[in-house]
């Protein structure tokens, strides 16, 4: 983060500041530290550090009250550099955590998460083969529990995989579901959203519409993908989506800023009410703040 991404961020907050909190809720954070160590099964690892300090300094000039962090990949299912974070900084953060969705003990691995403090569990399958464990055996047992916890399930999966994730909710309709990033829908295949609206008969299935600056082919305030916000808002309605700035996957495509003001300023099919749950009230029924 430089000065010039503060005071960016400052001015942005000053234009159009709403009066309610602003609750993030979808983020990552890292660092190298030997006392917790990146994932073997990672090829490579980062260089930089992206640390809790960086994003609250980001959060406070930018008027984000609270934000929920989502366990990175870089440590996988190893969450102790979460748990850490989450002891330093609780008037902060929430954190999502990752289990081995191929390991019979994921389960009650979650449980024990739950206990020390996490809310709520990440599952990403891939759209390839290599992601097929989501209609394995296993899952049952592991949605099950979560059912059980109260504990949120994210899901990061393309949009190819939203027919097998409707067909777990199916079993499990008192799960809180959210899907990350739009399901990645491609803006060249607006037929694929459908994959997604479907998850709208889930009583208590969320979409996050994060991934704007990801999915556009065009410049901020990326026009394309927000075609995808708008089917969106119309099919769940505003209590059922959430923004997030994907900090700091977002940095290489936008500002932590932009983020924000792409929902909060540019969005302009969208009421001050929408912006409202948005922002605001949807995190806090998932998350509660």
């Amino acid at each position: 983060m430089t000065r010039r991404d503060l005071i960016a961020g400052a001015s942005t907050t000053a234009m159009a500041a709403p009066s309610y909190r602003i609750l993030d809720p979808h983020v990552h954070v890292y660092e190298n530290d030997p006392r917790f160590p990146y994932w073997k099964g990672n090829s490579s690892h980062p260089t930089d550090n992206k640390t809790p300090e960086m994003l609250i300094a980001l959060m406070q000039a930018n008027g984000v009250a609270k934000t929920t962090i989502i366990q990175v990949r870089h440590y996988m299912f190893d969450n102790s550099y979460l748990l850490h974070t989450l002891k330093r900084y609780p008037q902060y953060f929430k954190g999502v955590c990752r289990v081995d969705p191929e390991n019979p003990n994921a389960p009650e691995h979650l449980a024990e998460l739950t206990q020390a403090g996490i809310h709520g569990v990440r599952l990403s399958p891939a759209g390839n083969a290599s992601g097929d464990w989501i209609r394995g055996p296993l899952m049952k047992p592991l949605w099950k529990r979560a059912a059980q916890l109260k504990v949120p399930m994210t899901i990061l999966a393309p949009v190819s995989r939203m027919p097998e994730i409707g067909a777990l909710g199916d079993q499990f309709p008192e799960l809180t579901i959210v899907i990350d990033h739009m399901a990645d829908t491609p803006v060249d295949q607006p037929a694929e959203l459908e994959k997604l609206i479907a998850l709208r008969r889930l009583p208590n299935l969320y979409v996050k519409i994060s991934h704007t600056w990801s999915l556009s082919k065009q410049a901020y305030p990326w026009m394309d993908a927000q075609e995808h916000v708008r089917r969106l808002h119309q099919a769940f309605g505003p209590q059922r989506l959430m923004w997030g700035t994907d900090w700091p996957v977002s940095l290489p495509h936008a500002t932590y800023p932009q983020t924000l003001a792409v929902v909060r300023d540019e969005m302009k099919f969208l009421n001050d009410d929408d912006k409202h749950w948005m922002l605001s009230k949807t995190v806090e029924k998932v998350w509660p703040q």
